[in-house]
């Protein structure tokens, strides 16, 4: 075949290809433009409110946040929140640096006509960011989450315990997995069922504990016996990550005493 019949054939096959799978490359082509791949699926179900389902039955989770676990306060708004907004919705769904998590789950970006849906939640208070591996909309999470503090909403809501003014971070110490916090009040502070928390799922739970007025008391990683000024945050090899993270200090009602990230 001449040279001028294979140029032919070539333009003939890309324009065939063009037709048949315009919808396809039109996704792939706004993904390849803005350093993305970008996708549009229709979502089926909500799993809860960082997981749902798409219509190739495939799990996405979203990506940069982090959700009450069942049976946490909250979990059933953030859920219901997802549900009344994408619910049977097309979404579009952008990926970041990693495409899926150690459960095989898409790691995602969601959209709704322009709206990145993982922001609303951290904004509403539905969802604290989860920043493992930094992105071009880290900063904007963070954001978020300055904006959800200031407008006391929800999980950002400010802890009315006569302690929460009281109890402060001395010190957190990533390298030996170590912190240490502090009562500046003049009268001790029952700290009984509040609880610590990282970005992610990690979670100490205090025991029937009193913080006296001037003291201050440490929460280390072991087995061993609590004490009057250490407690043992107990089955963990590591709660802090190198990489940054977050502390979320909680009083029994699950309101925000305090929070430090690094």
């Amino acid at each position: 075949m001449k040279k001028g019949g294979q140029i032919f054939l070539l333009v003939f096959f890309i324009f065939l290809l063009i037709i048949v799978n315009y919808n396809f490359l039109d996704s792939r082509l706004e993904g390849f433009l803005i350093g993305n791949s970008i996708e549009h699926a229709k979502v089926t179900r909500i799993v809860d409110g960082d997981t749902i389902k798409i219509n190739n039955n495939e799990t996405i989770r979203f990506l940069g946040i982090n959700t009450p676990e069942r049976g946490e306060e909250y979990y059933q708004e953030a859920k219901e929140f997802l549900e009344k907004l994408i619910l049977n919705k097309t979404i579009k769904i952008e990926r970041g640096k990693e495409d899926r998590d150690q459960y095989e789950r898409l790691l995602r970006y969601v959209f709704l006509e322009n709206e990145n849906i993982n922001l609303e939640l951290v904004e509403n208070g539905l969802a604290n960011p989860y920043i493992y591996d930094t992105d071009k909309y880290t900063q904007s999470l963070r954001d978020a989450w300055l904006t959800c503090i200031k407008e006391n909403k929800n999980l950002c809501e400010k802890s009315k315990d006569e302690c929460a003014d009281c109890v402060e971070l001395e010190e957190l110490d990533v390298k030996s997995q170590t912190l240490i916090l502090y009562n500046s009040c003049n009268f001790p502070c029952s700290l009984e069922d509040w609880t610590i928390k990282d970005e992610g799922r990690k979670k100490f739970v205090f025991p029937d504990f009193i913080l006296k007025s001037n003291n201050e008391v440490k929460i280390k990683i072991g087995n061993e016996t609590d004490t009057e000024s250490v407690l043992f945050w107990k089955g963990k090899d590591y709660i802090w990550t190198f990489g940054g993270d977050t502390l979320f200090l909680r009083d029994s009602e699950g309101k925000l005493v305090l929070w430090e990230s690094y």
